[in-house]
């Protein structure tokens, strides 16, 4: 009887402290609720896609137009569509202006559309390139190395944070000469160790098993990783610049880490959706960490060819920081 008695006091204390904390009980109620929408509005599709063809220089090609299942994906590079051409990741790449096309031939997809496409044509000449399949294991590894550092760098650093501030200790700290700057520089720096040791032993243990393809330089990779990390460590820092609930603090990151990781390109590539879907993947930090690294590893890109990427993660790395220290707040509930 008196187990039951103090299990059944312990059971209300709890439930009437999450009802009284209003924050964690609304991102519980509203997180699921945006995320089942948001979804599927972007994924809710009726797709047949057979064939997917690279356009150069124009939208679409007239003469494929009428097929349902062939989706034609426009691209400014020529070399940038032939080299996913080369790595079968398409089917076929047209270039009207120029009145060519190219298939791989190493390709069965690629064959067919050829085939189909000189069927529909006369005015373009057909012109080989080859290269064999990249792997899903190796398209798919950049991404999945991403991912690990994006939730351990904002649960690492950010919820951390939070139970400083939960637990006083961020209060006794306030009283020593640490500036709000130099107490969220150390904590991104002390994580950012951890995690690049962490997925170069990963890199390093899978690459053994798998043997991945790298074009580009292994020095440009762990640069890249590196920045990126500072950058998604600086991202969970700001979340939790302010916040004093756990329960609404992994709300928040929950809120930031699942369509970053389902939009970022991680699992499947976003050439093919539509336009919005990809210009909305550009506010991730993941997304550009993930391009820098892919093009690198599968394309052999210099540090020129993505210093776009390398910039862009640099600019958020300080926009996080600065708001973040402005917004930073020392105190908290605890006692």
């Amino acid at each position: 009887m008196m187990f039951w008695k103090r299990f059944y006091g312990v059971l209300t204390a709890r439930n009437l402290e999450f009802w009284r904390d209003k924050e964690a009980l609304s991102w519980n109620l509203i997180f699921p609720l945006v995320l089942v929408v948001a979804f599927a509005f972007l994924f809710d599709s009726d797709d047949r896609t057979l064939l997917r063809v690279g356009v150069v220089g124009a939208e679409q090609v007239e003469e494929l137009q009428t097929l349902g299942y062939v989706n034609q994906i426009p691209y400014d590079d020529l070399s940038h569509a032939k080299r996913r051409l080369e790595q079968h990741q398409l089917d076929l790449v047209v270039s009207p202006m120029q009145g060519a096309y190219w298939y791989n031939a190493q390709s069965s997809g690629s064959a067919l559309a050829a085939e189909l496409f000189l069927a529909r044509t006369v005015d373009y000449q057909a012109e080989q390139v080859e290269g064999q399949a990249l792997r899903y294991v190796d398209w798919v590894l950049p991404g999945i190395l991403a991912m690990n550092m994006m939730f351990s760098c904002l649960y690492g650093v950010g919820y951390v944070i939070v139970r400083y501030r939960k637990n006083s200790v961020l209060k006794r700290m306030q009283a020593t000469p640490l500036s709000a700057f130099e107490f969220l520089l150390a904590q991104v720096v002390s994580r950012i160790w951890l995690v690049m040791a962490t997925l170069v032993v990963v890199y390093l243990i899978c690459h053994a098993i798998f043997n991945f393809v790298m074009e580009g330089s292994y020095w440009l990779l762990l640069l890249l990783g590196l920045i990126g990390s500072v950058c998604i460590a600086a991202l969970g820092l700001m979340v939790a610049s302010r916040t004093r609930s756990e329960e609404l603090s992994r709300g928040l990151l929950d809120f930031i880490s699942w369509p970053m990781l389902l939009l970022s390109g991680v699992w499947f590539s976003l050439d093919g959706s539509p336009i919005w879907v990809q210009q909305l993947a550009q506010i991730f930090p993941l997304t550009h960490l993930i391009d820098a690294a892919r093009a690198v590893m599968f394309d052999g890109a210099g540090l020129a060819a993505v210093l776009p990427e390398i910039g862009i993660l640099l600019l958020m790395t300080l926009v996080f920081l600065g708001v973040g220290a402005y917004l930073f707040r020392w105190t908290g509930d605890g006692r």
